[in-house]
Order: structure tokens, then C-alpha cells, then sequence
């Protein structure tokens, strides 16, 4: 597809929005259905590049199995493949096989599990060779490099003949998604003990039981609406299919957003949102929902905002280095990304005036990049480079956007 070119509404914004699937409760339930003998039926799956890429995948009886550039598929699968005993090359996109793993491998290595790496040691492309048990049952692991590391581990627990128990070191990052998963093994029959005092999980052996289970609306998908909510003049947007007391560590987008000038008003079909008046400052510890970070940037930059973060450190290896990719297509919007401690606090400030020329945003082939900064288009035109890049997680993003206002489609340069 070629560029993209968002202009702000005509009318005030008046919209119904069935949001995408969560791949990440789709991802998981994926997983466990696929250690249940797939007997489970799973609803509302999610039609996002990521989740049908591991559809396909736990299908395929191909020896290279292809994430393309999904980490999450990339981390559930390799340790679904290594408990399962399976002979697979895990591969991806060469940004993908830029994304480190090594702290899963060295984990399912202590288990049982033959794992090589095929050219640099600590990334894909892995060559998996069989699983023979160790009879070990405990690994540590670091807590804040990537929750994924984690909830691979906890998903394939049960399947082990002692089960697993999990210590993790240091700071626990995006535990809201750990919660998660261990909230969705609990539904299909598993126990668990979590202890947040000693950051230890621990999983005894157990049968996952199949039963049917419906995936929510994504709350990630839903931060674009908030965004565009807060951005437009006037905008009043129901989004379907999200619950108040939601699984996803991404609902604190609702919490996050009454400061910007949003309402939510939870309903039986979903959540209303409506323009509130926003406060004068943001200061937002990400560590638990760093895919908020991008949106959040950009929304404050434009309604003039100062905000303050902090727990955003995995944005730097992400689909792209996000920290980087926000600190150049902010300076097109009049605005500025500024590390204020070293890898710890970063601070977004409106420094200019919007742009005489039209900005077109660069998207690092990071789905979110395009999603964070396309609600810019409800004050004044963007443009965004290639759009298609929403697959990944969003596939109706821009028939969705449509309902609300118009863009076309426009040569590049």
C-alpha cells in the first residue's frame, strides 16, 4: 500500500467500533488449546498477522517454521516446539532475528530441551532438536527484560513432569501480562502459587482441560480511539467488546486517558468514551504496559501536555528501537523525546509550533508507529508511510479510521 494521507474530520466524531481480538489473549489461549489436542473451541480469534501466523504454525508439519516479525509467536512457539520434542528452525524477519532469546533458551536448556542457534549465539534463528527431561524443575530468570520470556515458560509448565517453578530476578517488568497468562491457564484447570513478595511462580504438573473460551476485544487497539477521542473536537466513539474488569495490563489506557481528557463509561457492550478537560501534566510509569508508551507520547505532545515516563527501557527492542523512532517523528510534530536519566526517565515536551508543510511519519515496520501517530490527522493532515504495517495486530485500523474521518492514498515523495 502506499502512503497515507489522514485529514482532520469535517463532522464531529460520532462512532460505533467492533475492535480486533487480542492477540495477546489469543496467543495464549492458542497455545494452551494446542496442549490440549486443540479440542478447545476458542471464538472471536484474533485475525491480526501475529496470532494467524501461529494459527498456521501449530498447524504446520514444515520443519522451518517462519514468525515473520511476531516476538511473542517467535517465544511461545520455540518453547511449545522444545517441550513437545519437535525438530524446528525458528526464524523471522531479519529484525526478528535481531530480538534476543537467549535468556528462554538458557531456561528450556536447563529443562530438557536441544536448542542451537544457527548464527549468533543469543538470537534466531534457533535450531531445535528434541526434548529429553533433565528432571530439573526449577529455573531463574530476569524479570524485566521481556514478560514473553516468562509466560513461555508458565504456558508449557504443566506439560512437564514436575512442573516448574520460576524465580524471578530483579525488577518484574509488564506483570499484568504474566497475570494473564497464569489467570488463563487457571480457566482451562491449572493451579498455580504466585508469590509477588519472593517474585516466585510455581506450576505442578497437570492436564490442561478443554472447554470454550471467547477472546476480548483488545485493549492495545483501543488506545488509538482514546487518542483520537482526546484529539478531535469533538468526539463521542463506543468501542465494543471490552470488559472493565479485562485480563489486559493495556485497560490502564482508560486510567491513563481521564488525565488527557477522556471519560470511559463502561456499558454491556463495551466502553463510551467522551471528551472530559484534560490536566495540565502526565507523569506514567510504563512498566507494566509499555505498548501504551508511543500513543501516549503522541497525544501529549500534540494537546501540549508535558509527560514524564518511565518503565519504558523494552521499547528498545521491540518490532523497532521505539525509544528512537519516537525521538524522530516527534521533532516532525513540533515536539521533543528527551532522556532525562539514562535509560530510565524520558520526557515529551512541545517545543514549536505545528508544521507548515504536511509531517509524513516514517513506521520502522512497527505496527504501532503507525497507529500512535495516524490520530494526529483529527487537528491537522499526516501522512503515514507504509500503513500496511497495522497487520501485525490491526488489520481494519484504517477501515475503522474511515468511519470517522477520510484519508487517501498518496505517492510516496
Amino acid at each position: 500500500m502506499k502512503s497515507i494521507l489522514v485529514h482532520p474530520p469535517q463532522n464531529p466524531v460520532r462512532a460505533e467500533i467492533k475492535l480486533a481480538a487480542s492477540k495477546s489473549e489469543c496467543n495464549r489461549a492458542l497455545i494452551i488449546n494446542a496442549l490440549t489436542g486443540f479440542q478447545s473451541e476458542l471464538s472471536n480469534v484474533s485475525e491480526a498477522r501475529d496470532s494467524q501466523t501461529m494459527l498456521r504454525l501449530l498447524h504446520s508439519e514444515d520443519t522451518i517454521a517462519d514468525v515473520i516479525d511476531a516476538g511473542t509467536t517467535m517465544r511461545f512457539l520455540t518453547a511449545y516446539f522444545a517441550v513437545t520434542g519437535q525438530n524446528k528452525i525458528m526464524t523471522g524477519t531479519p529484525r526478528m532475528c535481531e530480538r534476543p532469546i537467549g535468556i528462554l533458551v538458557d531456561a528450556l536448556r536447563i529443562l530438557g530441551a536441544d536448542i542451537t542457534y544457527e548464527k549468533n549465539e543469543g538470537y534466531p534463528p534457533l535450531k531445535l532438536s528434541g526434548f529429553n527431561y533433565s528432571g530439573k524443575n526449577e529455573v531463574s530468570i530476569k524479570g524485566n527484560v521481556s514478560s514473553q520470556y516468562i509466560s513461555a515458560l508458565l504456558l508449557i509448565a504443566p506439560a512437564l513432569p514436575s512442573g516448574i517453578t520460576i524465580k524471578l530476578e530483579g525488577e518484574v517488568g509488564s506483570r499484568p501480562y504474566i497475570e494473564m497468562t497464569l489467570k488463563q491457564m487457571a480457566y482451562f484447570g491449572i493451579t498455580y502459587e504466585a508469590s509477588w513478595e519472593t517474585n516466585t511462580l510455581h506450576i505442578p504438573p497437570h492436564q490442561y482441560q478443554p472447554k470454550p473460551y471467547a477472546i476480548e476485544s483488545d485493549w492495545s487497539g483501543a488506545s488509538y480511539w482514546y487518542s483520537i477521542v482526546a484529539l478531535a473536537d469533538d468526539a463521542e466513539v463506543e468501542l465494543l467488546g471490552l470488559k472493565e474488569d479485562s485480563l489486559q495490563g493495556d485497560s490502564a489506557i482508560a486510567e491513563i486517558m481521564a488525565v488527557l481528557g477522556v471519560e470511559s463509561t463502561f456499558t454491556e457492550r463495551g466502553v463510551k468514551l467522551k471528551k472530559i478537560s484534560p490536566q495540565t501534566s502526565l507523569s506514567w510509569d510504563f512498566t507494566d504496559c509499555p505498548d501504551l508508551a508511543q500513543t501516549v507520547a503522541v497525544c501529549c505532545a500534540l494537546k501540549d501536555i508535558p509527560l514524564s515516563m518511565t518503565g519504558v527501557e523494552s521499547l528498545k527492542i521491540k518490532e523497532t528501537d521505539r525509544i528512537f523512532a519516537l525521538q524522530q517523528e516527534l521533532k516532525k510534530l513540533g515536539a521533543e523525546l528527551v532522556e532525562i536519566e539514562t535509560n530510565h526517565l524520558y520526557q515529551v515536551r512541545k517545543v514549536a509550533e505545528r508544521p507548515d508543510a504536511i509531517p509524513s511519519i516514517h513506521t520502522y515496520d512497527d505496527h504501532r508507529m503507525a497507529m500512535a501517530f495516524a490520530p494526529v490527522g483529527m487537528i491537522y493532515p499526516i501522512t503515514i508511510e507504509e500503513p500496511g504495517v497495522v497487520v501485525k495486530s490491526y488489520p481494519g485500523y484504517w477501515n475503522d479510521l474511515a468511519k470517522v474521518t477520510s484519508w487517501e492514498e498518496v505517492s510516496e515523495g
